[in-house]
Parts: structure tokens; sequence; C-alpha cells
């Protein structure tokens, strides 16, 4: 298979040619959004809730896990003025099949022996999940008891269907 890199720069001459103003746009979300979903290639957040450049932080990561972003969730709301944060998780998530052992094994396997690489696989909680809405509910109520985060943040979460594109409140 071909790397995808070498198109880089042909694919962006479209996009950086209808540039416009957008190198006006505040470093601050204009919404005071921040998002944490999935890395799922089938989910386009942007496009899913009509945002445009510059309304909202996205921040993406297997299984959208609020705990894998508390670095960026300060930034965010410390640095940058976010209010709001929204954790979308999806429909037919890998997150679902799988438990951290599973990862892990396979990790060593690809270096048997090496007891370095044993030990920092060991060291990470993978976060997978066999509920989807307990997942999601989970995280928002992890968020709103962390101290960490900002008391007056509004947070919700939400399931994005990835057969109807549809997404729903839990």
């Amino acid at each position: 298979m071909p790397t995808q890199h070498t198109e880089f720069v042909k694919a962006n001459e479209p996009y950086a040619t209808s540039f416009g103003d957008k190198a006006s746009l505040p470093m601050p979300p204009g919404k005071k959004l921040l998002i944490i979903t999935c890395m799922d290639a089938r989910l386009d957040p942007s496009a899913h809730l009509g945002l445009k450049e510059g309304d909202a932080h996205i921040i993406r990561n297997a299984g959208g896990m609020a705990k894998d972003e508390l670095r960026s969730i300060i930034i965010s709301q410390r640095l940058l003025g976010t209010r709001e944060i929204a954790v979308f998780h999806h429909t037919d998530c890998g997150m679902l099949l799988f438990a951290s052992d599973d990862v892990r094994n396979i990790v060593k396997g690809a270096a048997p022996g090496d007891a370095e690489v044993a030990a920092r696989v060991d060291g990470i909680e993978f976060l997978e999940f066999k509920d989807l809405e307990g997942a999601v509910k989970k995280d928002v109520e992890w968020l709103k008891s962390d101290k960490l985060i900002l008391p007056e943040t509004t947070v919700t979460g939400w399931i994005y269907d990835v057969k109807n594109g549809k997404v729903v409140q839990v």
C-alpha cells in the first residue's frame, strides 16, 4: 500500500486556494465548546454537528474517552475559555470489542522477551468498555466530579449512530 503523505501537498491545494479570511479566526473557540470524541475514521464531528472552523475544540482518541484528555481539557478551559464539554461516543465502536489484556498481549507478542516493552504496555489502561451508554454516562460523571474541570462547565453526553448519522443525548 502506498504511503498517503506523498499526496498531502496536492490534496491541500484546493483548500489553501479557498482559505479566504480564516487567518483572522481567533484562537479561542467561538462557541466556547470542547468536544471529545472517538478517532474512528467514519466520524466527521464538524459535519455532523454543523460546526465550522473556529467554533470548537475537537479532541479525538480511541473511544472518545474523557480521562485520556485531561491535559487538553485544562488548557482548553483555563487558557482558551471553553465552558461547555460534549462527550460523543458512537455505535459500532472498536472499544467495545476487546479487553486491555488483549492489546497488551498483541504488543508483547510483537516484541517477545523485551522487558521494557512489556513493562510499558502493562502500565497503560486502554479504557475499553462493554456498555456504550454506560461509558458515556461514566465520562460525563467523571468530568462533572473532577476538581480540575471548572465547576461552571456544562457537560453533556451523546451517542452518534454510524448507521444513520444521527446523534442522541444520553
